[in-house]
């Protein structure tokens, strides 16, 4: 290649242009001159540019300019439509991408997504919403979002670099009482008031409650089998599906006194037939999160509940009480359907008859946290089994 001058050049080529400014070209690794985006005011500065272009083509750096003009909006939506992700998960992504990513870099080509852009980004979003865990969840997002198209070769480098703007410090869990969880589910209604005790004592998630059907129930021995998941998306929606992982595929072994309670709702309110749900609203169909979410709220309300108190926050309840009751963490684990890969936990063994004991000695906690209740201030019976009914249900 031969300059304007007539000179050879080792790399690209230069040529002087009628305004008198100079333009560069240059051969990237697939053989195909492309001319740099913009002109240069000496052979000198054009000279420097192609040094560059040439060092990067070289180390392996080289981004075709073509294939980088790529939009942040559609590769986003792309990149989850191609992942296997689990519905509520999907839920998650497609809410902060539309809320909180896109309003932003929706219109914006992936290399034109500089670091200072996300920086400044972040720092809009805290200062507007004050969401700091809705902000990490979303900052996640995008910078998985932009690692792949490092992995694609649409860009050099992620611009996601903030340290520890991605991680949540998740608020204490708070913890309720037995005589708050026994008060929740009689304000609840006699329909729910199941599923509040087993969201304490199972302890099931929402979406696993959903699922229950009748076969899963074994009144003799007190066990509920948990095989599948039956989340309700955003669109209302339930979607019937696996338990968050394999260990909430899991058979819970329930303490004793739970039996009445569990006989009585069998014969009160769950669908006949063995895949008939354990659990329906009172139109005969799947129950709906917003409709229970209401009676949840106006009984958190009834019983003086801190507003933050989440039904999922029964969980946390139940956890505590199985580890005053002698549990291990490994026990606590399988009741839960947790799963670790500390490899501390692989040693050791909670199996039936150990789940058992811990069962047991959650029935004996809370009936002797109900005796004691029921000494300090008695009440008059509610319709149907109450905690005192059930501290001596034997």
């Amino acid at each position: 290649m031969a300059n304007a001058k007539g000179r050879r050049r080792r790399f690209g080529a230069i040529r002087r242009l009628p305004s008198g400014r100079y333009q560069a070209r240059y051969p990237g690794p697939d053989g195909v001159m492309r001319p740099a985006p913009f002109t240069f005011e000496t052979t000198a500065d054009a000279d420097d540019w192609l040094a560059e272009k040439q060092t990067e083509i070289r180390r392996g750096q080289w981004r075709d300019p073509d294939a980088a003009a790529v939009n942040f909006g559609v590769y986003a939506e792309k990149w989850i439509e191609e992942r296997d992700l689990a519905p509520l998960t999907e839920d998650l992504y497609r809410y902060l991408l539309s809320n909180h990513i896109l309003p932003t870099f929706g219109t914006a080509d992936l290399d034109h997504i500089t670091a200072p852009a996300v920086r400044e980004w972040r720092t809009e979003r805290l200062r507007r919403t004050g969401a700091k865990t809705t902000t990490a969840k979303a900052y996640r997002l995008l910078k998985a979002i932009m690692e792949t198209a490092v992995d694609d070769d649409l860009i050099q480098r992620n611009p996601c670099r903030i340290k520890g703007a991605g991680k949540e410090k998740a608020a204490e869990r708070r913890i309720a009482t037995v005589a708050q969880v026994d008060a929740l589910a009689h304000a609840v209604g006699m329909r729910w008031r199941l599923m509040v005790y087993l969201g304490a004592y199972g302890p099931l998630r929402p979406e696993e409650l959903a699922g229950l059907r009748r076969r899963d129930v074994d009144l003799d021995t007190l066990r509920i089998r948990v095989r599948l998941a039956e989340p309700e998306r955003t669109n209302g929606r339930r979607v019937q599906g696996d338990t968050k992982s394999e260990a909430g595929t899991r058979t819970v072994v329930l303490p004793e006194f739970l039996r009445r309670e569990l006989r009585w709702h069998l014969e009160s309110y769950a669908e006949p037939g063995p895949d008939g749900l354990l659990f329906v609203g009172e139109r005969g169909a799947a129950f709906r999160r917003s409709t229970f979410g209401r009676r949840w709220r106006k009984a958190r309300e009834m019983v003086g509940m801190p507003e933050g108190f989440r039904f999922y926050d029964l969980r946390h309840t139940g956890h505590t009480l199985s580890t005053r009751s002698g549990a291990t963490l490994k026990d606590t684990m399988v009741r839960a359907g947790q799963s670790s890969e500390k490899a501390a936990l692989i040693y050791q063994h909670s199996d039936d008859e150990r789940q058992e004991q811990v069962a047991a000695g959650l029935d004996a906690t809370v009936r002797k946290a109900r005796a004691a209740t029921a000494k300090q201030a008695p009440d008059e019976a509610p319709d149907g089994p109450s905690g005192t009914d059930l501290a001596r249900d034997t």
